[in-house]
């Protein structure tokens, strides 16, 4: 069925044990607005209201975090949160229908599309957009979507990107959480070629994104939830080439993405 989910029982996971990693800059958006996080978070937890007293977090950026995300660690219910981590070059409906549908099927309280600074996996294969342009593309997908938001923190961290560190850093951030992470078929059947995957499992419950009719064969090793999602053959090589060509956009990129696009003047030359 459409956003079916079927799981198996959770691996044995010591996440919450390892010592905070290190910020030095946090940017996140203010939900505020829509209501956002909190709002769904405050609804999961069977209308009891987030305490509105002064938390004490370990750094600024970690205060920051938890007032956007709504998520305190005095709240009744611990948080679920999804990493659905990628290079958004540029994000578009596909990204966002699997997001809205892993959430809603493993009922999520918020789903964090993490921009990746430097995709280790495609850096030599192409020219990458800048992290900070394909960061402001991803805040205008997610802008007016509940429960959606965009994610800096490998880029602020610096370097090439990896799973395991980013899940370090959520798991300091938000030691009573649940997390969980996102991947497509292909990368869940090529799991075992991550660096560090064995902390990934360990720091999180693997989700991976099945097209309807066509399970992909896992690694036997983990365990995993699955998340029927709607097929939709949309591609971000194909799309960058459309900017260049001028073949239509309708309906593959929001307009909040494309008027981002268009005003930072981007995939000009994707050819």
């Amino acid at each position: 069925m459409w956003g079916e989910v079927q799981s198996t029982p959770s691996v044995k996971r010591a996440r919450h044990h390892s010592p905070r990693a290190g910020v030095v800059a946090c940017h996140v958006p203010d939900l505020r607005r829509s209501g956002g996080v909190r709002a769904a978070f405050e609804r999961r937890s069977s209308g009891v209201q987030v305490p509105s007293a002064p938390v004490r977090p370990r750094s600024r950026c970690a205060r920051a975090s938890i007032r956007a995300l709504g998520l305190l660690d005095s709240a009744p219910v611990p948080p679920r949160i999804g990493l659905f981590g990628g290079t958004f070059d540029p994000p578009h409906v596909g990204h966002l229908v699997t997001a809205v549908n892993v959430r809603h099927a493993l009922k999520l309280d918020v789903v964090v599309l993490m921009v990746a600074n430097v995709p280790w996996q495609k850096e030599r294969s192409r020219q990458i957009t800048p992290a900070e342009d394909r960061f402001a593309l991803v805040q205008a997908a997610v802008a007016d979507v509940d429960g959606l938001i965009a994610g800096r923190t490998e880029i602020d961290r610096g370097g090439a990107s990896y799973t395991a560190d980013t899940l370090r850093t959520l798991g300091g951030e938000y030691p009573a959480a649940e997390l969980f992470t996102i991947v497509g078929d292909d990368a869940a059947a090529g799991f075992t070629t991550w660096d560090r995957y064995e902390e990934v499992a360990e720091r999180s419950s693997l989700v991976v994104v099945d097209r309807p009719g066509e399970s992909v064969e896992l690694p036997s090793e983990f365990n995993w939830h699955r998340v029927e999602v709607p097929h939709l053959e949309v591609s971000s090589t194909d799309l960058r080439a459309r900017f260049s060509d001028g073949r239509p956009l309708d309906y593959l990129i929001t307009e909040p993405v494309l008027d981002m696009i268009r005003s930072r003047a981007l995939y000009e030359s994707a050819l």
